[in-house]
C-alpha cells in the first residue's frame, strides 16, 4: 500500500499546486490538510474521496500508483492528460468544451 501523504503530495507537486490550491479544488480547509502533514496522519476515507475528485481521479487509480493510472495510453496521451490536470475545473470545462466544437 503506498503512503497516503507521499501520493498526495506527488499528485500536488504533479500539477504545481500549492496545499491551498488542493484545498480550493477539493472543498477541504488548508488547514485540515496541513495537519495530515504535522500530524502524520491518513485521511479519512470521505476526505480522501475529495481528494481525488480534486485530481479527476478515483479511489481506486489513487492507491494503483502512477503506472497503472495510465498503463494503455499513449505517451501523447499521457502528456495531453498531465497539461490538462494543472488547469483549473472551469478551463477543463472550457477545453472540453471547445473539443466538442470540432
Amino acid at each position: 500500500m503506498p503512503d497516503v501523504l507521499e501520493r498526495i503530495t506527488f499528485l500536488r507537486m504533479k500539477r504545481g499546486w500549492t496545499e491551498y490550491q488542493l484545498s480550493e479544488e477539493s472543498g477541504l480547509t488548508q488547514s485540515t490538510i496541513s495537519s495530515w502533514y504535522r500530524r502524520n496522519m491518513v485521511p479519512s476515507i470521505p476526505s480522501l474521496e475529495k481528494i481525488c475528485s480534486a485530481f479527476g481521479i478515483t479511489l481506486s487509480q489513487f492507491f494503483a500508483g502512477e503506472n497503472d493510472i495510465c498503463c494503455n495510453l499513449t505517451d501523447f496521451q499521457k502528456e495531453f492528460i498531465e497539461e490538462i490536470s494543472r488547469l483549473s475545473k472551469e478551463q477543463q470545462a472550457a477545453l472540453l468544451s471547445f473539443l466538442k466544437t470540432l
